[in-house]
């Protein structure tokens, strides 16, 4: 298992490695002048050479990114061009709400369409899978933002008029400060991306229990007179749960780079609200940083996911 952990984090770190060129590179040939940004366009040339100076940027590329990564090892990604503050701590302070945001999303999203998956399987061709279907079909038809606008429309602005408030339109309070005005805040949020993302889960639900419940190790449980929930449960969902561990991985660590739709659309200031507006300012150290950010979360996840495969699956071990 050591062994086996190590090599993961060997090849977790060659990946960041490998993306931290490929994002240095990237934006080094893109279009702009870092000085200019900074000092504006009435600057002079002796003063935007002594500020591409300052930031290094007048230095061979591979002495920059030799001068960044040393730097980033030890956390410091630099400065944003905008505000002139240390890139870390401006993404650190986002990760809470975009967290917060993708672990409450995910066990709701859960909640809903694994269940909703099981039933389906266990009862095809039934009304139960019929529903459970149209379902999964009205949840991957409608766009996110889509979701997000009827949440607020319903939830918020109808009940407002009535005079009384249901959930808020936004923003957010920390867990630490208050956990019920937390959860309140996030209870919108919530609903929508569990709601896009409960069809997918759903979906897969049910094709991986059609698949398992045909195989000759059901049909032996079944024989020896289990309850078919027994059987469900501990044997079919026990041997469907690798895929679903593995999307559900991946979903969450692309998440946590950056929740973009919803974060815009109930105005929380999360990592995927800070990219966004990281593009729009062309501040290229934060677009860096999130996107390391994103990497290092897939990595970890992908880690997290294979240890997973040891315990669920024998064949692994």
């Amino acid at each position: 298992m050591i062994r086996f952990l190590a090599h993961r984090i060997g090849f977790g770190a060659g990946v960041l490695l490998v993306l931290s060129a490929f994002v240095f590179f990237l934006f080094f040939v893109a279009p702009g002048d870092p000085a200019r940004m900074i000092a504006g366009d009435k600057a002079t040339e002796s003063q935007l050479a002594q500020i591409r100076k300052n930031l290094g940027v007048d230095r061979p590329i591979i002495v920059q990114y030799g001068a960044f990564m040393q730097k980033a090892l030890t956390g410091d990604l630099g400065f944003s061009y905008r505000n002139q503050q240390p890139v870390a701590p401006i993404i650190l302070r986002r990760i809470p709400v975009t967290l917060s945001l993708v672990l409450g999303g995910a066990l709701l999203w859960l909640a809903i369409g694994v269940p909703i998956g099981i039933m389906s399987a266990r009862y095809v061709g039934s009304l139960r899978d019929r529903l459970g279907q149209a379902f999964i079909l009205v949840g991957l038809s409608f766009p996110t933002f889509v979701l997000g606008m009827m949440s607020l429309y319903l939830l918020y602005f109808l009940p407002k008029q009535s005079g009384f408030t249901l959930f808020p339109a936004g923003g957010y309070k920390a867990l630490s400060s208050n956990p019920v005005l937390w959860a309140w805040h996030l209870a919108l949020p919530w609903m929508t991306l569990a709601l896009t993302m409960a069809a997918i889960y759903a979906r897969l639900t049910r094709g991986q229990m059609l698949d398992v419940m045909g195989e000759d190790y059901i049909r032996t449980a079944r024989a020896k007179g289990l309850s078919e929930r027994r059987v469900v449960w501990k044997h079919g969902m026990r041997a469907a749960l690798t895929p679903l561990v593995t999307q559900l991985g991946a979903d969450i660590a692309l998440m946590l780079g950056g929740v973009i739709v919803i974060e815009q659309v109930y105005g929380l200031q999360g990592v995927g609200a800070l990219a966004v507006q990281a593009v729009a300012n062309q501040d290229r150290p934060i677009i860096i940083g999130v996107v390391l950010l994103g990497g290092v979360f897939i990595v970890i996840a992908n880690i997290v996911v294979d240890l997973l495969y040891v315990l669920l699956d024998p064949r692994v071990r």
